[in-house]
């Protein structure tokens, strides 16, 4: 049985306000929210493109493998920093220029980078 919800209240009006994942509250027109807005977009875009007849299964996983990196990066903006939520999955980059590491334990261990071949 499919379930189709055509309206939702929230009680809270349109203040032009939203909230975070922790339930914080902030304005529409902040940073935060189009940044998370555009992460969302770019993985349907993704999306779109690993639906692509004729694409090599190797590129496929790697596009599913960004993909998932984007759904954790666009959770992790929706939550600020100093609550008691899990953060970023994948660490910013260090001055030193290393690489951003995964640190959760669900993540493969090798990935492909920028030198590895798509084809």
């Amino acid at each position: 049985m499919t379930v189709n919800l055509t309206r939702i209240y929230t009680k809270l009006g349109d203040s032009g306000e939203t909230h975070l994942g922790d339930m914080s509250r902030v304005a529409k027109t902040d940073p935060r929210i189009e940044a998370y807005g555009d992460v969302d977009e770019l993985g349907a875009h993704i999306g779109v493109a690993i639906t692509r007849p004729g694409l090599p299964e190797r590129t496929s996983e790697w596009l599913k493998r960004i993909q998932n990196d984007l759904f954790d990066l666009g959770a992790d903006l929706a939550v600020p920093e100093g609550g008691t939520k899990e953060r970023l999955r994948v660490l910013p980059r260090r001055s030193s220029g290393s690489r951003a590491r995964a640190t959760k334990s669900t993540r493969r261990s090798s990935h492909c980078g920028p030198s590895s071949s798509l084809a």
